[in-house]
């Protein structure tokens, strides 16, 4: 398999760490959508990242496509997304907290320093930080509360996107960066670096 995208997109960091997680052997070509529009169309004809190249040579576009392909790859016990009942749906809600606050991170950090200063909609730049902010602070407390991991006794995807998704948010926007604003998720993210290397190895 082949993934397309740099880590620097937390879509494509958490398809990359899972791959890792799982154990999955795959080929890393970090192309970017700026730097290298024209290689990554032979993937993705709208030029966007991550897609996946199969082993028969089937490529994937959008990470929660991958994610759910990847996991179908490995036995259910190992799957980062439960394959029924409450464990699953208790899995997704909190995946869907992680990529409900990237999303609104990538449209402020693009609003805030694609567009000439006296262009940037302010209003608009406050709403997605409050939507952020209460989005992380859900997670930050099912991290307080469980002391472990998101989803049960071990790693899911909820904790790889939320982890992909605070150190994103903390690079990109420094309103974010104030020390011990999210301590359940800055713990999160340390136990993630001790629990496996592809958490580290991902991080650009």
């Amino acid at each position: 398999m082949k993934l397309i995208g740099r880590y620097l997109s937390p879509y494509t960091r958490r398809v990359g760490i899972s791959l890792k997680v799982l154990g999955l052997n795959f080929e890393h070509l970090p192309l970017s959508n700026v730097e290298n529009p024209d290689e990554i169309r032979k993937y993705n004809p709208m030029v966007r990242v991550p897609a996946l190249v199969c082993d028969d040579g089937t490529v994937l576009v959008e990470s929660g496509a991958i994610l759910d392909y990847i996991d179908e790859l490995v036995a259910h016990d190992r799957r980062l997304v439960p394959p029924a009942g409450e464990a699953r749906r208790n899995v997704l809600q909190l995946v869907g907290w992680a990529t409900g606050a990237c999303e609104k991170m990538v449209v402020t950090h693009y609003e805030l320093h694609r567009r000439p200063e006296e262009k940037i909609y302010r209003e608009y730049v406050d709403k997605n930080l409050e939507q952020i902010t209460t989005a992380l602070r859900v997670l930050d407390e099912v991290a307080k509360a469980t002391g472990g991991w998101l989803g049960g006794d071990r790693i899911t995807q909820a904790d790889i996107s939320a982890v992909s998704t605070y150190e994103f948010g903390k690079r990109v926007l420094p309103e974010l960066q104030k020390s011990g604003a999210f301590p359940g998720l800055d713990a999160l993210c340390a136990r993630a670096d001790a629990a496996h290397p592809a958490f580290a190895d991902t991080r650009g």
